[in-house]
């Protein structure tokens, strides 16, 4: 069960408040994009707290691989679900393949960008999976497990952003529109879930060594330094121990972060948005 009890530690944003831990022993979480990367970190780290799991992302072998390394090491149950959640309608399959297997805890982590300025868009098609996936499968899922939880009280979802989530970024316009639109929802349900005992959230990692390159490109990193994959699953621990609406991986990223909301939006896409849209359009297209 996903139980909330008291850690005895003190967060930093608010000392007269004790920190709260999710006790995930014997739950179930479903984690998306868990073939690599941020995905399979936090499954590694909720199998190590004693959950049971839920893994999906399209490549079946990654899957089965991770999976049957939980399972030596931690003991745990383990479902692998391949599937390709850009896909129209890729939210009731998940639903169909659990076979009435109670959600805990929701991940949704997967997701991919797309490259380049949009008027010069080679593949609409690419760019509407982005958005299916990064959106609509991420609303879906959340829209088919949380009220359950709510009835039962208790669960938890978090759901992967990006700190592109926080500045319109040229180049990269439409993977970080559907970002702002994951931290609108998820802000927007931490406040209509309050008092049910459900946690929601949202975590922002920025540039992160994982594939996700591999699909936008390694300039899509803009030249910043990248955090390990360790270090994202770290803060997305405290994420599901905490109680706040938004998380934003790594304190400098805390800084810029909140910064962006400060600098009127105008003068900043003047100054940055030209270097960071040549910087982009340099990357191959996802």
């Amino acid at each position: 069960m996903c139980h909330i009890v008291p850690s005895g530690r003190v967060p930093t944003p608010s000392p007269a408040r004790q920190e709260l831990t999710v006790d995930v022993t014997g739950s179930t979480a479903l984690i998306t994009g868990a073939s690599g990367g941020i995905g399979a970190g936090i499954a590694r780290a909720l199998a190590a707290r004693g959950a049971d799991l839920v893994l999906v992302a399209r490549s079946a072998d990654k899957l089965e691989a991770l999976a049957a390394d939980l399972r030596a090491r931690h003991g745990r149950d383990v479902l692998v679900v391949p599937l390709d959640l850009s896909t129209p309608g890729a939210g009731a399959r998940v639903q169909e393949a659990l076979s009435g297997r109670t959600v805990d805890v929701l991940v949704n982590n997967a997701g991919f960008g797309v490259t380049g300025r949009l008027a010069e868009t080679e593949d609409p098609d690419r760019l509407s999976a982005m958005i299916t996936l990064n959106c609509t499968t991420l609303t879906d899922l959340t829209a088919r497990f949380l009220p359950a939880m709510v009835q039962r009280r208790r669960g938890a979802v978090v759901n992967i952003a990006s700190m592109a989530a926080y500045l319109p970024a040229p180049g990269f316009a439409a993977y970080a529109a559907t970002k702002a639109f994951v931290l609108s929802l998820s802000q927007a349900l931490w406040a209509e879930t309050r008092g049910t005992g459900v946690r929601v959230a949202a975590l922002s990692p920025t540039v992160t060594d994982t594939g996700f390159f591999d699909v936008a490109g390694e300039n899509a990193s803009g030249g910043m330094r990248r955090r390990s994959v360790d270090q994202v699953v770290a803060t997305f621990l405290d994420t599901l121990d905490g109680d706040r609406p938004v998380v934003v991986d790594g304190r400098r990223n805390e800084v810029l972060a909140a910064a962006a909301h400060l600098v009127p939006r105008g003068p900043l896409l003047r100054l940055v948005g030209p270097r960071f849209a040549d910087r982009v359009a340099t990357a191959p297209a996802g």
